[in-house]
Protein backbone atom coordinates (compact mmCIF):
# COMPACT_ATOMS: atom_id res chain seq x y z
CA UNK A 1 0.00 0.00 0.00
CA UNK A 2 1.61 3.19 -1.26
CA UNK A 3 2.01 5.95 1.39
CA UNK A 4 3.26 8.87 0.26
CA UNK A 5 0.73 11.85 0.75
CA UNK A 6 -0.83 12.12 -3.10
CA UNK A 7 -1.58 8.38 -3.08
CA UNK A 8 -3.43 8.47 0.58
CA UNK A 9 -5.25 11.34 -0.93
CA UNK A 10 -6.17 9.25 -4.02
CA UNK A 11 -6.94 6.79 -2.18
CA UNK A 12 -9.20 8.82 0.36
CA UNK A 13 -11.20 10.17 -3.02
CA UNK A 14 -11.79 6.62 -4.67
CA UNK A 15 -14.81 5.63 -2.29
CA UNK A 16 -18.04 7.12 -3.05
CA UNK A 17 -19.13 7.74 0.23
CA UNK A 18 -16.43 9.56 1.09
CA UNK A 19 -16.73 11.69 -1.92
CA UNK A 20 -20.11 12.09 -0.97
CA UNK A 21 -19.19 13.27 2.99
CA UNK A 22 -16.76 15.64 1.44
CA UNK A 23 -19.66 17.53 -0.81
CA UNK A 24 -22.04 17.90 2.16
CA UNK A 25 -18.60 19.44 4.27
CA UNK A 26 -18.32 21.84 1.44
CA UNK A 27 -21.21 23.31 2.53
CA UNK A 28 -20.61 23.62 6.19
CA UNK A 29 -19.65 21.97 8.99
CA UNK A 30 -21.08 18.59 10.09
CA UNK A 31 -21.21 16.20 13.15
CA UNK A 32 -21.35 12.72 12.50
CA UNK A 33 -24.79 12.10 12.98
CA UNK A 34 -25.64 14.77 10.12
CA UNK A 35 -23.17 13.33 7.86
CA UNK A 36 -25.09 9.82 8.00
CA UNK A 37 -28.55 11.18 7.34
CA UNK A 38 -28.44 10.04 4.10
CA UNK A 39 -26.54 7.09 4.19
CA UNK A 40 -28.03 3.28 4.97
CA UNK A 41 -25.05 2.47 6.88
CA UNK A 42 -23.91 2.77 10.59
CA UNK A 43 -22.39 5.23 12.81
CA UNK A 44 -19.49 3.67 13.06
CA UNK A 45 -18.96 3.55 9.58
CA UNK A 46 -19.39 6.62 8.99
CA UNK A 47 -16.60 7.29 11.88
CA UNK A 48 -14.35 5.09 9.62
CA UNK A 49 -15.05 6.54 6.49
CA UNK A 50 -14.09 9.96 8.58
CA UNK A 51 -10.95 8.34 10.01
CA UNK A 52 -9.62 7.78 6.27
CA UNK A 53 -11.30 11.90 5.38
CA UNK A 54 -9.19 12.21 8.51
CA UNK A 55 -5.90 10.61 8.40
CA UNK A 56 -5.56 11.89 4.32
CA UNK A 57 -5.77 15.60 5.35
CA UNK A 58 -9.21 16.10 3.69
CA UNK A 59 -11.29 16.81 6.84
CA UNK A 60 -10.51 18.46 10.71
CA UNK A 61 -12.59 17.11 13.56
CA UNK A 62 -13.12 19.02 16.68
CA UNK A 63 -14.72 19.18 19.80
CA UNK A 64 -16.73 21.27 21.81
CA UNK A 65 -18.18 19.48 24.42
CA UNK A 66 -20.47 16.42 23.42
CA UNK A 67 -20.23 17.69 19.68
CA UNK A 68 -17.38 16.65 17.59
CA UNK A 69 -18.16 18.16 14.33
CA UNK A 70 -15.78 17.79 10.89
CA UNK A 71 -14.83 20.77 8.66
CA UNK A 72 -13.18 20.08 4.99
CA UNK A 73 -9.87 21.00 4.22
CA UNK A 74 -9.23 21.88 0.99
CA UNK A 75 -5.82 22.11 0.58
CA UNK A 76 -5.28 18.48 -0.28
CA UNK A 77 -7.64 18.59 -2.89
CA UNK A 78 -5.62 21.57 -4.32
CA UNK A 79 -2.42 19.21 -4.81
CA UNK A 80 -4.43 16.98 -6.13
CA UNK A 81 -5.74 19.15 -8.72
CA UNK A 82 -2.21 20.61 -9.24
CA UNK A 83 -0.94 17.36 -10.51
CA UNK A 84 -3.98 16.34 -12.88
CA UNK A 85 -3.71 19.68 -14.42
CA UNK A 86 -0.55 18.49 -15.80
CA UNK A 87 -1.81 15.88 -17.39
CA UNK A 88 -4.99 17.74 -18.59
CA UNK A 89 -2.91 20.15 -20.24
CA UNK A 90 -1.11 17.20 -21.91
CA UNK A 91 -4.29 15.32 -23.00
CA UNK A 92 -5.62 19.01 -24.46
CA UNK A 93 -2.51 19.53 -26.59
CA UNK A 94 -3.01 16.00 -27.80
CA UNK A 95 -6.66 16.47 -28.89
CA UNK A 96 -5.79 19.44 -30.69
CA UNK A 97 -3.02 18.06 -32.91
CA UNK A 98 -5.68 15.07 -33.76
CA UNK A 99 -8.45 17.64 -34.12
CA UNK A 100 -5.89 19.53 -36.63
CA UNK A 101 -4.97 16.39 -37.98
CA UNK A 102 -8.87 14.89 -39.18
CA UNK A 103 -9.29 19.02 -40.41
CA UNK A 104 -6.36 18.61 -42.75
CA UNK A 105 -7.95 15.34 -44.08
CA UNK A 106 -10.97 16.22 -44.77
CA UNK A 107 -9.69 19.45 -46.09
CA UNK A 108 -7.64 16.91 -48.68
CA UNK A 109 -10.28 14.54 -49.27
CA UNK A 110 -12.21 14.88 -52.89
CA UNK A 111 -15.81 16.12 -52.28
CA UNK A 112 -18.23 13.53 -53.16
CA UNK A 113 -21.93 14.61 -54.26
CA UNK A 114 -24.67 12.80 -53.88
CA UNK A 115 -26.42 13.84 -57.08
CA UNK A 116 -27.80 10.53 -58.68
CA UNK A 117 -27.13 10.48 -62.53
Amino acid sequence: MATDRLSVIFSALADPTRRAILARLADGDATVTELAEPFDISLPAISRHLKVLEQAGLITRSRTAQWRSSSLNPEPLREATAWMERYRRHWDASFDRLDAHLRRIQAQAPQTTNDPQ
